[in-house]
Parts: structure tokens; C-alpha cells; sequence
């Protein structure tokens, strides 16, 4: 057995990475608990093994007394001085009670138990190296679903994706290699249970550092990015010294580190701005391409944009998409409008839209914090995005569509 033990041993150490020490430890414990069986109540049993021979001991300690009532606790000085010369009434001693089927009696009864602590070990030895790794991207091959769960394969341990953090215009095919971003480890009964995410804003971010050397350098800074997976995503950089072209670094020559991010997210767009400490500077290159005329700021985090009629569309974005990631971007809270239809702060915004048909005070609140905040804006809305909005149903959804474009018209 002491051979096969050691086998056992350095084939755990070499291919599954667990530390000798620990086996043994594991391997000590399930003996212990086997060995009172074959030895009997000895007191503060302790069972021994040798790393390098495999051997296994068994030892007790025992209490010398004059005569012997209690054989499991108690041993005559007589004997007690076979062990050690120096042995005295009242003292512990130390000795071996292994018996002689003890090795095979005790590795039978332990078996389930020595390998149950190695599967411990060797979920807490991949838990601890995963949680290190939290924010890192990882690559791996999707094996299976599990419910809507998509389970990639990360080698010494799997990874889900729920879908919450899936892009649902991409199509996750059994067998395909994916890169995702470690989003969270959690502990589990069954093992370690790494969180994966393709959605999340960081999932850019180290996309970036891995295609843009002045990112991982630290010359060129990504300040924030905000993103709507699979359609857009936004990011602004930033780089200390005026000489760094921070926009023209993630860009790369005729596009060629840009485009690498975007055929990783299948298509989605990007649009890479340069960050600024002035607010009003910020946020109009946020906006961009569009042109704006104005930009007024206030103390309380509220931001007016007047635009020209034709660029309005352009300043929006598609169904609301540009101002509502230049809003998260900046910060700032972003209101739209034509020339000539300057407004000032939410109540105004929420009077102009009290103005149209059924809607009423709680309504028109409703749609300014939603950042409907004007009349073209909803006029050039969608109904199902109209719909979002608490209290609106597809039916008055078309109805304030229709009355806004008809007093913008």
C-alpha cells in the first residue's frame, strides 16, 4: 500500500496541482476517523504518514499510573519506561498502536473520505486561482446550454453565461470558441461557479488594452466607457501628454485596432472621443458627429443642448441611443432641443409636455426622466420605445406620437 499511496500522491501533486502537504493532511484526517474502529477509544489518537516511504503510524498518549484500570488511556510505569527511561508517575507518553491490518483495514474505510477531501482541495485550489482573476478576459469552448445558461468550457473548470450578460444578436454555436469577460466567482456546494459576461462595459475595456499598447502602457487613459451591447458603445480616452494622439492610438492605422474590437463584438459600433475636464468641451464631443450650436450646464448636473433642425435627428441618435450614452459617458443629464425652443430645467420641459392630449402631470414626469424630454424627440420616437415609460401603453404610445409631430410640424 505504501507504494501506491506515494504514486497516488505525487500523480495529485503533478497533475492536478494539489500540494503534497495537503493530501497528506486530507488523507491523516480520514484515517484518524477510520483507525478507531480497528484501534478502539485510544485517547488523543494521532495517526502519522511519511511522505517520502508512505508509511503509516498510529500513536497514542497514554497517561502512566501505578496500575492500569482504563488500557485505552492509562499505561503502567513499567511499560512506560520500555519507551522512555525518564517516564514518571503523572506523565504523557507517546506510543505507537498501529496494528497489523491496520493499513488496509483503515485505507477501505477511509477511501470515500480521502478522495471527497481531494475534490475539496481541488475546488478551493481553482476557486482561488479564478477569483485572482476577476476583470480578466478568458477564452473557451461553449459546450453546452443550461436552461438559457451558456456553459463554456475554461479547462480545469466551467464558466457560465446567463443571459443577462449574452448580446442577443449573437449566435453562441456548441463547439465554437468564445472570449468573455470574468465578471464574478461564487462558491458553490458542486464547485467554484465562475460568472462570465459578454456584455458587460469592461469587456471593451480590456478588448482595447489587449489590441491598444499605449492603453496597456498607460500613455493613452480610457476615462469611461458606456455601452449598449450590441448596438453601441461609446468610449472616451484620454492621454497626458498633448503630443499623444489618444483618439488616433485606439483607432489605429486605417482603422486596423478599432476594427479588431468591433469584429469581436460582431459589428457593434464604436465611437471613440476624447475626454475633456471641461464639461461643456466633454460633452460636446460625446454628441459627436453631430453639430450643436449651444451647450448650457447648471450646478445641479442638468445639461441644454440646442441644435439646428437638421441636426437634431443626428444629435438624438436612433431610438435616443446617442444622447442617452453621451448622458452616461459625461454624467450629465442631457436635454435636447431645437433653435428657438430653449427650455429651462425639468419643470419647463414637463409644462411643454403636459400640452399634449391625456397627458397629465405624473405622465409627462414620466417621460422627461425617461429622456423624452421634448416634443421632437417624441415625435421622431418609436412606439415600442414609448411604451418603456410607466403608465404608457402601445395605444397612447401612437397617440402622443401623432400629437407631437403635429405641433412640430
Amino acid at each position: 500500500m505504501n507504494s501506491d499511496l506515494i504514486a497516488v500522491l505525487d500523480h495529485m501533486e503533478r497533475e492536478k496541482g494539489i500540494p503534497r502537504k495537503v493530501l497528506i493532511e486530507a488523507i491523516q484526517a480520514s484515517l484518524l476517523s477510520a483507525s478507531k474502529k480497528s484501534i478502539g477509544p485510544a485517547r488523543e489518537l494521532e495517526v502519522t504518514i511519511d511522505p517520502k516511504t508512505g508509511d503509516i503510524k498510529a500513536f497514542s498518549k497514554l497517561i502512566v499510573v501505578e496500575r492500569v484500570a482504563d488500557p485505552y488511556g492509562e499505561i503502567s510505569l513499567e511499560n512506560a519506561r520500555k519507551i522512555t527511561s525518564k517516564a514518571a508517575l503523572g506523565d504523557e507518553v507517546t506510543k505507537e498502536v498501529t496494528p497489523k491490518n491496520f493499513g488496509r483495514i483503515a485505507a477501505q474505510t477511509g477511501k470515500q473520505v480521502v478522495i471527497q477531501k481531494i475534490r475539496e482541495a481541488e475546488k478551493n485550489i481553482v476557486f482561488g486561482e479564478y477569483q485572482g482573476r476577476i476583470g480578466e478576459l478568458v477564452s473557451g469552448v461553449i459546450r453546452h446550454y443550461d436552461k438559457q445558461n451558456v456553459i463554456i468550457d475554461l479547462g480545469r473548470t466551467e464558466g457560465i453565461m446567463p443571459p443577462r450578460e449574452q448580446c442577443h444578436h449573437e449566435e453562441y454555436r456548441l463547439g465554437a470558441r468564445l472570449r468573455t469577460y470574468i465578471l464574478d466567482v461564487r462558491e458553490r456546494a458542486r464547485g467554484p461557479e465562475v460568472i462570465l459576461s459578454r456584455t458587460h462595459p469592461n469587456f471593451v475595456r480590456r478588448l482595447f488594452e489587449l489590441e491598444v499598447p499605449e492603453i496597456d502602457e498607460g500613455v493613452v487613459e480610457i476615462k469611461a466607457i458606456a455601452r449598449e451591447a450590441g448596438y453601441r458603445t461609446k468610449i472616451a480616452v484620454w492621454a497626458a501628454e498633448d503630443k499623444v494622439d489618444c483618439v488616433g492610438a485606439c483607432v489605429g492605422l486605417r482603422g486596423n485596432r478599432v476594427k479588431s474590437v468591433v469584429r469581436e463584438l460582431n459589428g457593434e459600433k464604436i465611437d471613440i472621443i476624447r475626454w475633456d475636464e471641461d464639461p461643456v468641451t466633454y460633452i460636446t464631443n460625446a454628441l459627436s458627429p453631430a453639430k450643436l450650436k449651444q451647450v448650457t450646464i447648471d450646478e445641479k448636473g442638468e445639461c441644454e443642448v440646442v441644435v439646428d433642425e437638421d441636426q437634431l435627428s443626428l444629435t438624438i441618435g436612433k431610438k435616443g441611443q446617442n444622447v442617452r450614452l453621451s448622458s452616461r459617458l459625461t454624467g450629465w443629464k442631457i436635454d435636447i432641443f431645437r433653435e428657438g425652443e430653449v427650455l429651462k430645467g425639468v419643470k419647463s420641459a414637463i409644462t411643454v409636455l403636459r400640452a399634449l392630449p391625456g397627458v397629465g402631470e405624473k405622465m409627462a414626469r414620466n417621460l422627461v426622466e425617461a429622456g423624452f424630454t421634448g416634443l421632437p424627440v417624441i415625435a421622431i420616437s418609436d412606439p415600442a420605445d414609448l411604451t418603456q415609460v410607466e403608465g404608457i401603453g402601445e395605444k397612447t404610445a401612437e397617440e402622443l406620437i401623432k400629437a407631437a409631430r403635429e405641433r412640430v410640424e
